[in-house]
């Protein structure tokens, strides 16, 4: 049986980084990495941009989606590394597919200060990234004020991605991050 990992925090937090390294450099034979912002692009009418307080109908059923996807494919034996914008209000789904197929879950909050999650998500380029710095420290006070355990946060300022590559996987390797 496979594992699903969560993978998030603010838009240059990292989590495309870190999730798809770990997917990549992981020990099991089967592994994948979901990118969560790919499911938008797919929606061909109707686009509420995520952070805006109306998308939450959209942002739940996809959040429903992608828990759906990564469960079947948990239990098909893949280990499974989700990087996105997961929050304490999208946990349901996650927690509600992990217990009814067995699956171990665990959800890993990268969380850099304001100055380096501005700094780097500024600075991206990848085509359709969020840039605008306004929106980004307002995902990053979300982040900042979200209550969870402190067994989940990893503080990625200062760190390269070989850095929280290796936090992460250190930490999965000794049972933390477990959300369910």
């Amino acid at each position: 049986m496979g594992r699903i990992v969560i993978v998030t925090g603010p838009p240059g937090a990292g989590k495309s980084t870190v999730a798809r390294r770990l997917a990549q450099e992981s020990a099991e034979p089967l592994t994948m990495h979901i990118h969560t912002d790919d499911i938008y692009a797919y929606i061909a009418k109707g686009f509420i941009e995520p952070w805006k307080p109306e998308s939450h109908r959209q942002n739940t059923t996809l959040m429903d989606a992608m828990a759906t996807q990564a469960a079947i494919c948990a239990k098909g034996g893949y280990e499974v590394f989700v990087d996105g914008i997961v929050g304490r209000r999208f946990f349901e789904p996650w927690l509600a597919a992990a217990k009814t197929h067995a699956i171990d879950l665990r959800y890993v909050l990268l969380r850099p200060d304001l100055a380096t999650t501005t700094a780097r998500g500024t600075a991206r380029t990848t085509p359709n990234a969020m840039t605008d710095a306004a929106v980004i420290r307002q995902m990053w006070q979300a982040f900042h004020d979200l209550a969870v355990d402190d067994d989940h946060i990893v503080d990625t300022s200062g760190q390269t991605p070989d850095d929280t590559v290796a936090v992460v996987a250190e930490g999965l390797q000794a049972g933390r991050f477990k959300l369910a």
